[in-house]
């Protein structure tokens, strides 16, 4: 497929299901398609983003070779969609620890920001966990971080994920 052709398929949720079955068999469909994620301006590029997410779920293999130029993209991303599909496949995936200094610093200031959107905002909570798990010593500023956050700035998404990675933390920090 070209770069024309899959953005024709992602202007329709028809196709969005069929699409990211078929592009998870074809290595070179979703280079096409990560790299519309990645850099596209176009409105609805957002799509790639949460297509890439629907193939990971499929085919988690796929993305490993692009972890390191979505954290990178994130320097320069605006679109909330996309940030959150990106936040939430670092989440899931172990990035390298090169990264960490960056992730550390970009996911506390948009966990910590009310501007952002609820699930970016929990996706990078749980990056700042991941990261906690590599570097124990932040544990207790990572804690205190989500229970302030879940005290001053709450709703439910925020509550659910806090309560979940504050009981971990603590038990670990003991």
């Amino acid at each position: 497929m070209t770069e024309k052709q899959i953005f024709e398929l992602i202007d329709s949720w028809e196709n969005i299901s069929l699409l990211a079955k078929e592009i998870s068999e074809h290595q070179a469909d979703f280079d096409i398609l990560i790299k519309i994620a990645l850099y596209s301006n176009e409105k609805k590029s957002w799509r790639a983003a949460y297509i890439v997410d629907l193939i990971h779920d499929i085919n988690p293999d796929l993305l490993v070779p692009y972890l390191n130029e979505m954290i990178l993209q994130l320097h320069n991303e605006k679109n909330d969609g996309k940030k959150r599909h990106f936040l939430k496949l670092i989440s899931l995936n172990k990035p390298e620890k090169k990264h960490d200094s960056f992730l550390l610093n970009y996911c506390m200031n948009i966990f910590t920001s009310s501007k952002e959107p609820i699930a970016v905002r929990v996706n990078a909570m749980q990056i700042l966990y991941n990261i906690s798990e590599n570097e124990p010593d932040l544990k207790p500023e990572i804690l205190a971080t989500i229970e302030h956050e879940m005290e001053y700035h709450s709703t439910a998404g925020i509550l659910s994920r806090g309560r979940k990675l504050a009981q971990k933390l603590r038990a670990e920090i003991q």
